[in-house]
């Protein structure tokens, strides 16, 4: 998703809410209401058919199953706009709803989307593809690999662990530690086939080390999701936040660190440190204060 393009419903036709599930993608369109199509190639192409031009065909970030479908009709020069799903739960609860089903989450974002400046989806080429499922990958490694680590500590606190249960985890714990290695490698060989300059750009800054530039670089497709970085510092999760109410609520300004999960995940992984030098410029007392306090620790 682009925050620096987005469009507005009084431009098209005709705008289409969607809401994707596993089998099944439910429509609803401002002008022609609801209809249902199965979740797979046939569906797709039974969808498309209906579609009047200049129209815009809004989603919810599912996950997996919206992406076949926003490729789909992006490759077939349909506007498709991807939206965070916490704006739409936000507002279809502005709205005190009291139903909940696929047809009316199809018509809350068809409304969304008519009432709100929307970011325009732009297809991934197949490196950046391949880069985010190779990061998704090693996200599930590694957290099988903590869990492995773990399980061996609780063993060998048993005094007298199996033979038997000890090999194997050893032996689990080495093939996952050569499948991470293999899938870092496979990264940043793709980065340095398809941003090689950004790469090294990334590693030339203080503070940020190989690690982190290869996270940075696949998480904003090579930065081309963001106009300004303060874009980027809210999209991974350290922007500041004041809370202040009236005389009696003067909270201290913190670093929100709200973020997607596998972000978040990312961001614990490289250095939290590393990615608040990155982003020095934008908050530099903050960030002193941060980077003084982990180098204490």
């Amino acid at each position: 998703m682009l925050f620096h393009k987005s469009v507005l419903m009084n431009k098209y036709r005709e705008t289409y809410g969607v809401d994707i599930s596993k089998d099944v993608f439910d429509v609803y369109g401002s002008l022609s209401g609801h209809h249902q199509f199965y979740n797979d190639e046939s569906g797709f192409k039974k969808f498309l058919k209906g579609l009047p031009e200049n129209s815009l065909v809004a989603m919810e970030a599912t996950g997996y199953y919206h992406y076949r479908l926003a490729q789909f009709l992006y490759k077939n020069a349909v506007v498709v706009s991807v939206i965070n799903p916490l704006s739409i739960k936000r507002f279809i609860q502005m709205k005190l709803a009291k139903v909940k089903t696929d047809k009316s989450d199809a018509k809350a974002i068809c409304e969304y989307a008519q009432n709100n400046a929307v970011p325009v989806y732009n297809a991934l080429t197949e490196v950046q593809s391949e880069c985010l499922q190779l990061f998704r990958l090693l996200d599930t490694y590694l957290k099988q690999r903590t869990a492995v680590k773990n399980k061996v500590h609780g063993e060998e606190a048993l005094g007298v662990p199996s033979k038997f249960v000890y090999r194997s985890l050893k032996r689990q714990r080495k093939q996952l530690d050569k499948e991470v290695k293999a899938i870092e490698e496979k990264i940043l060989s793709l980065v340095k086939e398809d941003q090689e300059q950004q790469l090294t750009l990334l590693t030339s800054v203080p503070g940020i080390g190989q690690k982190t530039a290869l996270f940075l670089i696949v998480i904003t497709d090579g930065f081309s999701k963001f106009e300004k970085a303060s874009q980027l510092c809210s999209y991974v999760g350290i922007t500041p936040t004041t809370r202040e109410s009236g005389s009696s609520v003067r909270g201290r300004a913190r670093i929100c660190l709200a973020s997607d999960e596998q972000i978040a995940r990312g961001r614990h992984e490289t250095g939290n440190c590393e990615i608040y030098c990155s982003c020095a410029p934008l908050m530099p007392v903050s960030t002193t204060r941060l980077v003084e306090k982990s180098m204490s620790v």
